[in-house]
């Protein structure tokens, strides 16, 4: 078999397209490349929801923790104090014993009966887990830079009769992002790392088609030689940073743009004719 028959047959095996079977020996370096960047779609696809969905519940979060009302900000302070002070790896785990204790036949909810047994599964239980956690994470820092906006400019805004929902949505909200990118590009980064750790979580893979690190592993247990697929998945994810830091460093320049340090000067040629 080929490399391009190979990709073709396994490119996306992880989400049921191709071949059902994985290759028993004869090993190539094509075939370890291309299951190992299959299983990447499951990594991109926790990363990219838990990121999207969680960047709105943290920015609800961050909003609670700097309410004047305890009942807002309590519940928030112990959301985010439970979620990064315990290992996401002990969250897996709680997490998925959680969900088994819900009944095999369903809920019943005005009625209809919501099955349940999709929750143990690792593109929603694992999911939901990522979720919570780095919306946590992101809530602290979009807090911090809550309280880091500058006084002068929400009494600049106070001033021109900017109060309210407009206030934060066009001084507060652009501000705290503008503060808080640079930290929050790199719980992104962290986010799609700790991707990784679904594999050695009780959540089980869909169909038996994992993620990157479920096929690393596969490869590992069959050659005997860890050496070549885990040095892969670092590579894929290498890559993955490099994505990320380019997307996010794009957002935070159109963050910056009004500022004069981000304004290029042309630099013009003026010569010293006379002293």
């Amino acid at each position: 078999m080929t490399c391009w028959e190979t990709f073709n047959a396994y490119a996306f095996r992880s989400i049921g397209i191709g071949e059902n079977l994985l290759p028993k020996s004869d090993f190539t370096l094509c075939q370890q490349f291309t299951l190992i960047g299959s299983g990447l779609i499951w990594n991109v696809y926790f990363g990219a929801l838990a990121l999207l969905f969680g960047f709105f519940l943290a920015t609800g979060i961050a909003l609670a923790k700097s309410a004047r009302s305890p009942w807002l900000r309590k519940p928030a302070e112990w959301f985010v104090f439970i979620f990064r002070g315990s290992p996401l790896f002990i969250q897996f785990f709680l997490a998925y014993e959680a969900l088994q204790m819900l009944p095999k036949a369903g809920i019943n909810i005005l009625g209809l009966t919501v099955e349940t047994s999709w929750t143990t599964r690792a593109w929603a239980g694992a999911l939901f887990v990522l979720f919570l956690n780095t919306s946590a994470y992101a809530a602290e820092i979009f807090h911090g830079a809550l309280r880091s906006i500058p006084k002068g400019d929400l009494e600049a805004a106070e001033a021109y009769g900017i109060t309210g929902w407009k206030k934060f949505t066009r001084i507060q909200w652009p501000t705290m992002l503008r503060l808080a990118w640079p930290s929050y590009t790199n719980e992104a980064i962290f986010l799609f790392h700790a991707t990784t750790l679904v594999f050695f979580s009780g959540f089980p893979a869909f169909r038996q088609m994992g993620d990157a690190l479920y096929y690393a592993n596969y490869f590992a247990d069959k050659t005997f030689n860890p050496f070549v697929p885990y040095p892969i998945v670092a590579f894929y994810f290498i890559c993955l940073t490099l994505l990320l830091t380019w997307g996010f460093n794009a957002v935070n320049r159109r963050l910056n743009r009004h500022l004069p340090s981000n304004q290029t000067s042309r630099i013009r040629l003026r010569p010293n004719l006379i002293r």
